[in-house]
């Protein structure tokens, strides 16, 4: 793992990012002290997540009933020529 200070992170931080793209992790120091870390995404896992975000939202939506004024109109009554 590549450690930087935070000053010279700042002034070079897109060179940063490319090292991250290419896989390398950055610790930024201030003061000789560990505050953050750049690291790449694991996107097997983000992409894993947003499902399961997405499976619960579904199944969140199809419990809750819709609020409002009752509605009288269908879809297909929208789109009548």
């Amino acid at each position: 793992m590549k450690t930087v200070t935070a000053a010279l992170a700042n002034r070079n931080f897109s060179s940063l990012l490319r090292d991250v793209a290419r896989g390398e992790s950055v610790l930024i120091t201030s003061r000789g002290k560990p505050v953050a870390t750049i690291s790449p995404v694991d996107t097997v896992a983000a992409d894993a997540a947003r499902e399961q975000a997405r499976q619960r939202l579904l199944a969140h939506l199809r419990q809750v009933r819709p609020s409002g004024v009752p509605r009288d109109w269908t879809r297909d009554g929208l789109y009548e020529r």
